[in-house]
C-alpha cells in the first residue's frame, strides 16, 4: 500500500473512530437510515449536496482498509464536500480548522438499508468558540440535516 493510500486510510479510519467513538453522544452525531439501496442512496446524497450549494470534493472508499480487518463489504464510503470560497476564508482566519474541513458524511450499506453518519458541526463551537464560526456551524448543521432528510425520505 502506498504512502498516500495509507494516509487516506488513516484519515478515514480516524473519521470513523471520531464518528463512532465511545465518547460520542447523540448530539455529537447526525445519523439517518434510508430504505434506498446503497447505489441509489449515494446518488441521492451527492445530488442533495449539490442542490444545497456545496461542491463534492471527493468520495473515498473506506472498505479497502476495512477488508484488511476482516469486514466483508464493498459499500462503505466517506463523501467530502464544502463550499470552496467559504472553506478558504475559514482556513485563512482560523487555520486550526483545517483538520475538520471539508465536511464529511460516512455512508454504508447495512442489510437492505443504507446508513449515513456525520459529526454534528455545531459541536465544533465547543472547540472553536469564535462568533463568526458559530453561525457557520449552525448553518452547516441545518444543511446536513436537510441533506440527510433528503436521503432518508427518497424512494
Amino acid at each position: 500500500m502506498s504512502r498516500c493510500h495509507r494516509r487516506q486510510l488513516f484519515a478515514s479510519l480516524s473519521l470513523l473512530a471520531l464518528l463512532w467513538g465511545s465518547a460520542a453522544t447523540a448530539e455529537d452525531l447526525l445519523m439517518v437510515r434510508s430504505p434506498q439501496a446503497f447505489p441509489e442512496a449515494m446518488l441521492t446524497l451527492q445530488n442533495s449536496i449539490r442542490e444545497h450549494g456545496y461542491m463534492l470534493s471527493r468520495v473515498q472508499r473506506v472498505d479497502i482498509g476495512l477488508t484488511q480487518f476482516g469486514y466483508q463489504t464493498d459499500k462503505y464510503r466517506v463523501v467530502f464536500f464544502g463550499k470552496k470560497d467559504e472553506i478558504d476564508g475559514i482556513v485563512e482566519r482560523h487555520p486550526e480548522m483545517v483538520p475538520y474541513l471539508p465536511l464529511k458524511v460516512a455512508i454504508f450499506a447495512e442489510e437492505q438499508e443504507t446508513v449515513l453518519v456525520s459529526s454534528n458541526p455545531v459541536r465544533f463551537s465547543q472547540f472553536f468558540p469564535s462568533p463568526d464560526l458559530t453561525l457557520v456551524f449552525q448553518r452547516w448543521e441545518n444543511d446536513l440535516r436537510s441533506i440527510m432528510d433528503d436521503v432518508r425520505n427518497a424512494e
